[in-house]
């Protein structure tokens, strides 16, 4: 029964070893809500995992089961990568964000998530001096961690207060010290669903290759500005990317959200092809290897997982190449998303809510996989306690490296009538109380 009461909150995280749930894991919080559902004897409100709430798509499962009865399973795939995935991925970048990047410098992972891990640690081998990862706040809590995990410094700003021509001086004074090996954001944002501007990706790019800092560009949920239409191959408007500003960069695409191909943990990092060839002696002495992509590939993927399933390659590479022939509109299918956070939003804003991030530019943010929401009076980590006492569980805009408060809400797997019916009237009994 809701609202379940402090003490009960607090015994649940307890009982999970949670010491503070405002910094704890997304993980960590759909397990404490998960408890708390028993205790309360209701379903919760699920808005803080970002799990895919579309089916895989059809494409890839048929590709992934002709690979495994072709008989791929019993040999182990070349790490650097299927040619066909490499090719078609190639193919893809072309096609929808108009950048061309060689099927060479292109290399699968199991996840987006195990790109940026492996990256961050040969990214602070590569230069003496350069040994801190620079953070886009608000980001994804888990890619700080890993930086946590590997020992790796970190600086970070929030971007809230420097959007636009704002953002330069910013970059400026922290580039300018010269440890900074590599940058990392997330575009759209998760967690804001923020999309930098044309403005604002110049001045990284730029940036970036004056002070020779490498930006990894995580585009989780490419083309879901549905602002826009990027569905059509090959022709204008093209995703925007910092990768039309320098040549500094290295991609980061999934197949998880944009073909909701979660499961099968298929990614690939797509590097600039004068950021794989660069020679570094750091990587020559330590690996034997002197270019940055043979160090990647041979040097730091091989002893992480000996390469990604032979079946997951071939269904990604289906996917990308349904893509291209347009005989996939991903955009299209992921707008659901939007039409999903167009409602979750206004459920919000109608109860007392406000929007955090709420601006690209002059334009308000897209409706998409993500929002931010805050209450008047409440800082991030109250809110998020509050919320879940009436069985609704986010994550807090702290655990982001946000300094505003307020709460991220994944809209991705709310979809039926009576979940949203259920999220409106136990948002109007949080309001009704609070004003109270």
């Amino acid at each position: 029964m809701f609202p379940i009461t402090k003490e009960t909150l607090a015994t649940v995280a307890q009982r999970l070893e949670i010491p503070d749930i405002n910094s704890a894991t997304i993980r960590q919080i759909a397990a404490l809500a998960s408890q708390l559902e028993a205790e309360a004897e209701e379903n919760f409100i699920h808005l803080e995992l970002g799990q895919p709430g579309l089916p895989a798509e059809q494409v890839g499962i048929e590709a992934e089961i002709e690979a495994l009865r072709s008989g791929v399973a019993n040999r182990y795939p070349d790490i650097a990568g299927v040619p066909l995935l490499k090719r078609n991925g190639s193919e893809f970048l072309k096609a929808f964000l108009d950048v061309e990047v060689s099927p060479r410098s292109i290399v699968p992972t199991v996840g987006s998530m195990q790109g940026s891990f492996t990256l961050m640690l040969l990214l602070r081998q590569r230069l003496e001096g350069k040994d801190t990862m620079l953070f886009l706040n608000p980001g994804f809590p888990a890619q700080r961690h890993q930086a946590k995990v590997l020992g790796i410094a970190q600086e970070s700003f929030d971007i809230y207060e420097y959007r636009g021509a704002k953002l330069e001086e910013k970059l400026e004074s922290i580039f300018s010290k010269g440890n900074i090996t590599a940058m990392i954001y997330s575009n759209p944002n998760n967690p804001a669903w923020t999309n930098l501007t044309d403005e604002e990706l110049e001045i990284i790019g730029r940036l970036a290759s004056k002070y020779d800092v490498i930006v990894l560009e995580d585009l989780a949920y490419l083309g879901m500005d549905f602002r826009q239409d990027f569905s059509r191959p090959f022709e204008a408007p093209y995703i925007p990317t910092v990768a039309k500003y320098t040549d500094n960069y290295i991609l980061l695409v999934s197949g998880s959200k944009i073909f909701s191909y979660a499961g099968q943990r298929i990614a690939m990092v797509c590097m600039s092809d004068t950021v794989f060839g660069r020679h570094y002696k750091n990587l020559e002495d330590f690996y034997e290897m002197p270019s940055f992509g043979d160090a990647y590939i041979f040097g730091v993927l091989y002893t992480a997982s000996s390469g990604v399933s032979h079946s997951a390659q071939y269904a990604l590479a289906a996917m990308l190449k349904a893509a291209v022939d347009g005989e996939l509109n991903f955009v299209a299918t992921t707008s659901e998303y939007g039409r999903r956070a167009e409602v979750v939003k206004k459920a919000f804003t109608d109860n007392g809510f406000h929007l955090v991030y709420a601006i690209d530019g002059k334009q308000p943010i897209s409706d998409g996989f993500f929002f931010t929401a805050g209450y008047p009076g409440m800082n991030s980590a109250e809110l998020q306690a509050e919320l879940l006492r009436y069985g609704v569980s986010t994550i807090s805009l702290s655990s982001t490296g946000s300094e505003q408060p307020g709460v991220r809400v994944t809209v991705s797997t709310i979809s039926d009538d009576s979940a949203f019916e259920t999220l409106k009237k136990r948002l109007e009994a949080f309001d009704r109380d609070h004003k109270a």
